[in-house]
C-alpha cells in the first residue's frame, strides 16, 4: 500500500487552532460593534415612523375640530372606518393616548418607555 495516501494532511495545508481562534475573536469583535449600531438605526427608524403617525393624528384631529365645530378630540373620535383616519400602523407596539384640544400644541406616543413628541 502506498504511504502517500495515509499522509495527505502533513504537507502544511489547513488552519491551525490559533488561526481559527483569532478569526472567531475578530468576528466576535465586529458583531459587538455592529449590534449597538443596528439597535440605534432601528430605534431611529421606529421614532420616525411614529412621528409620521403623530403628524397624521394631529392633522386629522384639527380637521375633525373644524368639520364638527368641537373643541376637543380623542383618538377614538378620528380613528376607525368611515372616520378621518381609517387606520394607524403600529411599528413597535407604541401607545397613542391623548386628547387634542383647541389649545393643544403637542401629541405624543410611547415606545417601550421612550416618548416621541410631535409639536404642531
Amino acid at each position: 500500500m502506498n504511504n502517500k495516501s495515509h499522509n495527505i494532511n502533513q504537507n502544511g495545508q489547513g488552519f491551525t487552532l490559533v488561526e481559527i481562534m483569532i478569526v472567531v475573536v475578530i468576528i466576535g469583535l465586529l458583531a459587538a460593534m455592529a449590534i449597538p449600531a443596528f439597535n440605534k438605526v432601528r430605534q431611529t427608524s421606529q421614532d420616525k415612523a411614529v412621528l409620521n403617525n403623530l403628524r397624521q393624528v394631529a392633522s386629522a384631529a384639527q380637521q375633525y375640530m373644524l368639520d364638527d365645530g368641537v373643541s376637543q378630540v380623542q383618538l377614538a373620535d378620528i380613528l376607525g372606518p368611515g372616520l378621518h383616519m381609517t387606520g394607524l400602523s403600529s411599528v413597535a407596539d407604541e401607545t397613542y393616548d391623548f386628547t387634542v384640544g383647541t389649545n393643544t400644541t403637542r401629541v405624543q406616543a410611547t415606545i417601550n418607555g421612550r416618548v416621541v413628541n410631535y409639536d404642531f
